[in-house]
């Protein structure tokens, strides 16, 4: 069977948890039709580029699928008919990638960077004044 990647974005105004029972509804479309979903991520709510549908942001969610074509083509237009989602696109591929995708990898880079970074916190404290020298003695040193 052919394999796919496919994308979609939902409206922002449903629930993380609600976005997630989408990717089960369109996972059981696919297995009455003779496919099944390898994998699947929930990329969450991120802001897009332009506005669709007055929309700034979105809930975007990807998922790795072996079936075939038919049963591809009913979950685009089940996608087409459900008033939560907003856009969809899929890929045909040859393999499907190990691991995680590329836009998971960059959150986990990120957040690593971010735990790594020392936070102004925990700068160790100097409670030693600093201490200015007179200009007087600068003066005298200069001119030995």
């Amino acid at each position: 069977m052919p394999l796919y990647e496919h994308v979609f974005i939902a409206r922002q105004d449903i629930s993380g948890a609600q976005a997630e029972g989408l990717v089960e509804q369109f996972t059981g479309i696919l297995t009455e039709n003779g496919g099944s979903v390898v994998g699947h991520e929930y990329w969450g709510l991120r802001p897009m580029a332009y506005k669709i549908n007055k929309n700034r942001k979105g809930h975007y969610a990807m998922m790795r699928i072996d079936a075939p074509a038919e049963a591809m083509k009913e979950m685009e237009r089940q996608q087409r008919l459900n008033d939560n989602i907003m856009r969809i696109v899929s890929f045909k591929v040859d393999a499907h990638e190990e691991g995680q995708s590329q836009m998971m990898q960059g959150k986990a880079a990120r957040d690593e960077r971010r735990n790594a970074r020392p936070r102004r916190d925990d700068a160790p404290a100097t409670d030693a004044p600093k201490t200015e020298t007179p200009a007087a003695e600068t003066a005298t040193e200069a001119k030995e």
